[in-house]
C-alpha cells in the first residue's frame, strides 16, 4: 500500500487521536486511526485468553465500527501471531486458511498481524490489519503499526492492572464486612482484652450474650462482671498456665475450662487466642474466640469413658466381668462406691390384674472404699432405690443419708439405672454412690445408659444359659444333638481316637423318599414321624456312640473303637430300627434308609475329611438298591470326574459342541428305510468320546438336560432343513428323545414349535420312556394330546420296563411303542422275553399302534420279529449310528418330485 500522508503527518495524526482517547474509547480510536492512516479495509485489536480464543476489544471494518466478537484461533492466521511473532500474508490469505470464517466474511485478501506483550514478556493479545486487496507495507507503515502495538499492549496491561486492583479492593471490603458479620453471628464470643488479672475486656462481640447470658456492655471494662471471675475455681490455674505458656512461646494458646453463666449453670468452654506485642516485645492485648462445647465435650467424655471401660474389661467369663465393670465405673465417674445387683426371680409376676415387678435382688459385684465389698441380698421396694421399679433411670440425693454395708461413711447421693432384658423385663440394677452430691448428673447418666445395655445382656445371657445351650446344640424337632453339636463331638471323638490309637467310625443315614411323605401328608405329620424315628434310634444307640440330626431327614452316628464287626453290627441295628413300621394318624410308614460309611484313620485323618468321605459314600449309597456303601478312594475320584464332566458338558452345550448321529429305522416287511433316530454324541477335547450312558444321566441329575434337549431339537431342525436344501429327503420321521424334565413343562408343545421353526411338525417323532410317562399320568395325558394336536408323532420308548396300565396307554395319544432292547436281545434264547415281545406287539396292534424293536443285531432276530408282526426295527444289524454326512451318503436319496413338479 502507499501512504497517503507524510511520515510527520501520520505520526501527528496518530498521536493527536490517541491523546484524547481514554478508557473504553482507546481501542476504538486506535483501530479507526490505523484504518485511516494505513488506508486499509479492516483493523482489529484483541486480547487472547487461556481458552485459546481471541476476544476483540475493537473492530473497524469498511469505514465503520463493527461489533466485538470472540473466535477460536485454531486454523486462523491469528494463531501464528498470538504470543509469537508478527506475520504478513500480502495476498491469498483465504486460500492459506480456508477454515477461517472471519476472513471469508470480511472478504480479506491480505493479512498483517502483530503480537501484543506485557512489560514482563507475557503474551496479551494481537493487533491485526486486513485488506480486501494486495497489501504492501513500507517502512513508515511498519513503524506506525509497531508504535500502535506498543500503545495497545500498554493499555491492555493498564486495564488488567486496574481491574485486578478493583477486584482486590472489593474483596478486601467484602472480607471486612464478612468478618464483622461472622464475629457477630458465630455461636461464640470474639474478644480483645488486657493481660491483667481480671482480663479486662476492650472488645466483645455480640455473641457474648448467647454464650454467657451477659450483654457485651456488661463485660466491657468489667462494668458489671469480670469475665475472669466466671471461670471455675478449679480450672483458673489451668487457664492462666495455658495463656502464660502461649505468651512465653509467642504462639497461640488453646484451653478448655468450665464457666458459670448468668443462670448459674456450669458450661464447658473452648478458648483459642494469642497475644499481640508492641515494638519492645511487650504484650499489649490478648485476642481470641471462645465457644461453648458442653455437648461435644460431654459426648467425648462419655465416649472416652465407655472406651476405657471396654478396653479394661477383656473377658465376659465369670463374675470378674461385673467386678471390673463396677470398679472402672466408680473410678471414671468419680464416685465413692457402686454395685450391680440381679433379681433372684426373673420377669414380672401378676397380682390380680396388675403386673408387679420383682423386688428381691442380690449383688453380683460391689466396690467401695478402694476395694471389693461382700455381696448381699436386699428388697428393692424397701431400699432407697425403689424409684427404679417404675422408671429406668434415677439420680437422687439420699435423705436421710444412705448407709451401705461395708462402707465406712454415709452416702449423700446416688445415680442408678435399671437393667432390662430384650423383652423389656427387669433383670437387675446398676448404681453408683457419692458421699457428696456431684455438680452434674449428665455425664454419669450418659455413661450408665450406654454401659447398662451390655451389663443387662450379660445378666440375661447367664440367666438363660441353659436354655440358650439347648437351642444352640439340640434339634427342636427330635431332641437329638444338632449339626453344631455333632461337629464338636466329631472333633472331640476323633482326638480321643487319635490319642488311644483306636479307629472311629462315622455313619451318615438318609431316609429314602421322605420328601414324598412331607408332600403327601404335610410337614406336621412328617415332623412327628421324624421325632418318633429319632426316639427309636436314640434308644438303640450303644454306650459311647453319639447320634445327631444333621438336617431334614439326615442323621449321623459316631462309633468309637469302630472295628469292622462293630460297624457291621451298627449298620444292621440302624437298618432294623428304621425298617420297623411306624403308625401315625391311621397311616403305616415303612421306611428305607441309605447309609454312607467312613472311618478314621483308614479313610480320613481330620474331622472335616472324615465327614466329607462319609458324605461321598452316602451319595453313592442313595444310588444303590442295597442302600449301604462304605467309602473308597475311587468314589472321590468319581465325584471329581462327575463335577468336571458337569462343567465341561455345560460348556459343550452352551458352545454347541455336541453332535447328532443318525441310526436308520427299517420296515421289517419291505426292508426299506422308514425314518431314523437322532442320537446325541459328545467328543471332548480332553477325554475323547464320552459315552451317552454317562453324560445323559449326569445331565438329568445336574439340571442340564433341558438345555441339552433344546440343543438337540435345534441341531436336528438345522440338519433336516439342510438336507432339504440339498435335495435330499428322509422318509418317515426323525425320532428325538424327550427327557422327563422336559416333559414336565405344560407348554412343551409351544416350546418345541419355537425350536423347530421352519420345519413341518410331521417331520419329527418325539420319544419318551414309559417310566417318565407314568411319573404323572394325568399331566402326561394333557401334554401328549397337546403334542398330537400340534402335529407331532409320539412314541413310548423302552416299553415293557415300566408299569403303565392299559387304561393310560389308551389315553396317551402315542402312535408307536418301542420294544426295549433288553427283551429283543434274549428273545430267541429266553421264552419269557419272547412272550413279552409277542404280547407287546399284540397289544399295540389291538390299540392301533405301530411297534418298533430296538437293538436288533442278527438276521434271526429280524426274521422272528417280522413273523410276530412287528412293524419296524433298528439296531446294528441294519446300521450303526452315523454322522450326518455319512448317513446322508449311505441312506438318503434326492427328494421325490410332487405331482405338480412332474406336470411341469
Amino acid at each position: 500500500m502507499q501512504a497517503r500522508v507524510t511520515a510527520e503527518a501520520a505520526f501527528r495524526l496518530l498521536a493527536d487521536g490517541m491523546s484524547r482517547a481514554t478508557g473504553d474509547t482507546f481501542f476504538v480510536t486506535l483501530v479507526a486511526k490505523l484504518a485511516e492512516i494505513l488506508d486499509v479495509d479492516h483493523v482489529l485489536v484483541a486480547r487472547v485468553g487461556d481458552d485459546h480464543r481471541a476476544h476483540t476489544l475493537a473492530v473497524w471494518s469498511q469505514g465503520g465500527l463493527a461489533p466485538n466478537l470472540s473466535y477460536d484461533l485454531t486454523g486462523t492466521p491469528c494463531e501464528t501471531v498470538a504470543g509469537q511473532e508478527a506475520c504478513l500474508y500480502p495476498e491469498g490469505v483465504q486460500r492459506r486458511f480456508p477454515d477461517d470464517e472471519l476472513l471469508q466474511r470480511l472478504g480479506a485478501e491480505s493479512y498483517l498481524g502483530l503480537p501484543l506483550f506485557a512489560m514482563d514478556g507475557r503474551p496479551l493479545g494481537l493487533l491485526a490489519v486486513l485488506n480486501n486487496r494486495l497489501m504492501q507495507l513500507a517502512g513508515l507503515e511498519s513503524e506506525i503499526l509497531h508504535i500502535a502495538a506498543a500503545q495497545a499492549s500498554a493499555q491492555i496491561e493498564r486495564s488488567q492492572t486496574s481491574q485486578a486492583l478493583q477486584r482486590s479492593e472489593a474483596v478486601a471490603r467484602e472480607s471486612e464486612r464478612r468478618l464483622e458479620t461472622l464475629l457477630n453471628h458465630l455461636p461464640g464470643m470474639a474478644y480483645r482484652c488486657l493481660n491483667d488479672a481480671d482480663w479486662t475486656m476492650l472488645v466483645v462481640s455480640q455473641g457474648a450474650e448467647a454464650l454467657t447470658g451477659y450483654r457485651p456492655e456488661a463485660l466491657l471494662h468489667n462494668r458489671e462482671v469480670s469475665y475472669a471471675a466466671l471461670i471455675h475455681p478449679l480450672d483458673r490455674a489451668k487457664v492462666d498456665s495455658a495463656v502464660e505458656e502461649g505468651v512465653a512461646a509467642r504462639s497461640p494458646f488453646r484451653v478448655v475450662y468450665r464457666l458459670r453463666i448468668a443462670d448459674g449453670q456450669w458450661r464447658w468452654m473452648l478458648e483459642q487466642g494469642q497475644a499481640l506485642y508492641d515494638a519492645e516485645g511487650e504484650v499489649t492485648v490478648l485476642e481470641g474466640f471462645i465457644s461453648d462445647i458442653t455437648e461435644q465435650y460431654e459426648a467425648q467424655r462419655v465416649q472416652d469413658a465407655v472406651a476405657r471401660v471396654a478396653a479394661a474389661i477383656t473377658t465376659r467369663i465369670g463374675d470378674g466381668y461385673f467386678h471390673k465393670l463396677v470398679r472402672h465405673l466408680v473410678e471414671i465417674l468419680e464416685a465413692d462406691a457402686g454395685f450391680i445387683a440381679t433379681f433372684t426371680q426373673q420377669g414380672s409376676r401378676r397380682q390380680g390384674t396388675a403386673s408387679v415387678a420383682p423386688c428381691h435382688l442380690t449383688t453380683v459385684s460391689a466396690v467401695g472404699d478402694g476395694g471389693r465389698l461382700e455381696n448381699h441380698a436386699f428388697d428393692l421396694s424397701a431400699s432407697p432405690f425403689t424409684a427404679l421399679m417404675t422408671t429406668p433411670e434415677c439420680a437422687e440425693q439420699a435423705d436421710p443419708p444412705l448407709r451401705w454395708p461395708g462402707l465406712a461413711e454415709e452416702q449423700a447421693a446416688w445415680i442408678g439405672r435399671r437393667l432390662d432384658n430384650t423383652q423389656g423385663e427387669p433383670v437387675g440394677i446398676i448404681v453408683v454412690l457419692y458421699r457428696e452430691p456431684p455438680e452434674t448428673n449428665g455425664f454419669a447418666s450418659s455413661v450408665l445408659r450406654i454401659l447398662s445395655s451390655g451389663a443387662a445382656a450379660e445378666v440375661e445371657r447367664r440367666q438363660d444359659h441353659r436354655r440358650m445351650r439347648q437351642l444352640a446344640y439340640f434339634d427342636g424337632t427330635t431332641g437329638l444333638a444338632n449339626r453344631v453339636r455333632f461337629m464338636e463331638d466329631l472333633v472331640a471323638m476323633r482326638d480321643v481316637a487319635e490319642r488311644d490309637l483306636k479307629p472311629l467310625g462315622l455313619l451318615l443315614l438318609d431316609i429314602r423318599r421322605f420328601k414324598e411323605i412331607n408332600d403327601l401328608h404335610g410337614h406336621q405329620l412328617g415332623d412327628s414321624l421324624l421325632a418318633t424315628l429319632a426316639g427309636r434310634l436314640q434308644r438303640s444307640v450303644a454306650p459311647g456312640e453319639a447320634l445327631s440330626r444333621l438336617s431334614g431327614d439326615e442323621f449321623a452316628l459316631l462309633v468309637p473303637d469302630a472295628t469292622p464287626e462293630r460297624i457291621e453290627q451298627c449298620v444292621a441295628r440302624m437298618r432294623g430300627v428304621i425298617a420297623r413300621p411306624i403308625y401315625l394318624e391311621h397311616h403305616a410308614f415303612s421306611l428305607r434308609v441309605s447309609i454312607g460309611l467312613a472311618g478314621y484313620p483308614r479313610d480320613a485323618r481330620t474331622p472335616g475329611e472324615l465327614f466329607k468321605a462319609a458324605s461321598i459314600a452316602l451319595y453313592h449309597a442313595k444310588r444303590e438298591d442295597d442302600g449301604v456303601c462304605p467309602f473308597s478312594a475311587s468314589m472321590h475320584r468319581d465325584l471329581e470326574r462327575r463335577q468336571q464332566m458337569t462343567e465341561r458338558l455345560g460348556e459343550a452345550i452352551r458352545e454347541d459342541r455336541l453332535a447328532l448321529y443318525y441310526q436308520p429305522q427299517i420296515d421289517l416287511r419291505t426292508g426299506e428305510l422308514t425314518g431314523a433316530e437322532a442320537l446325541c454324541r459328545w467328543q471332548d477335547a480332553q477325554w475323547g468320546w464320552v459315552s451317552p450312558g454317562e453324560f445323559i444321566p449326569l445331565a438329568e441329575e445336574r439340571g442340564l438336560i433341558r438345555p441339552l434337549g433344546d440343543r438337540v431339537l435345534e441341531q436336528a431342525t438345522r440338519q433336516l432343513l439342510a438336507w432339504g436344501a440339498q435335495g435330499l429327503t428322509l422318509p418317515g420321521r426323525l425320532s428325538l428323545n424327550i427327557s422327563a424334565q422336559q416333559f414336565a413343562d405344560p407348554h412343551l408343545a409351544e416350546h418345541i414349535q419355537r425350536l423347530t421353526a421352519g420345519l413341518s411338525t410331521t417331520a419329527i417323532a418325539l420319544e419318551l420312556t414309559e417310566s417318565d410317562f407314568m411319573r404323572d399320568p394325568e399331566q402326561a395325558v394333557v401334554i401328549t394330546q397337546a403334542l398330537r394336536k400340534a402335529g407331532f408323532t409320539l412314541a413310548i420308548d423302552d416299553f415293557g420296563t415300566g408299569y403303565s396300565s392299559l387304561a393310560y396307554l389308551r389315553r396317551f395319544s402315542a402312535q408307536a411303542l418301542k420294544i426295549d432292547m433288553s427283551f429283543v436281545r434274549h428273545m430267541l434264547a429266553n421264552p419269557h422275553d419272547r412272550t413279552i415281545v409277542d404280547t407287546v406287539i399284540a397289544m399295540a396292534q389291538a390299540l392301533g399302534m405301530k411297534t418298533v424293536a430296538e437293538g436288533v443285531e442278527t438276521a434271526e432276530q429280524a426274521e422272528a420279529l417280522a413273523e410276530m408282526g412287528c412293524d419296524e426295527a433298528q439296531g446294528y444289524y441294519f446300521g450303526r449310528p452315523l454322522a450326518a454326512e455319512a448317513f446322508a451318503e449311505e441312506w438318503l436319496g434326492p427328494a421325490t418330485p410332487t405331482d405338480s413338479e412332474e406336470a411341469e
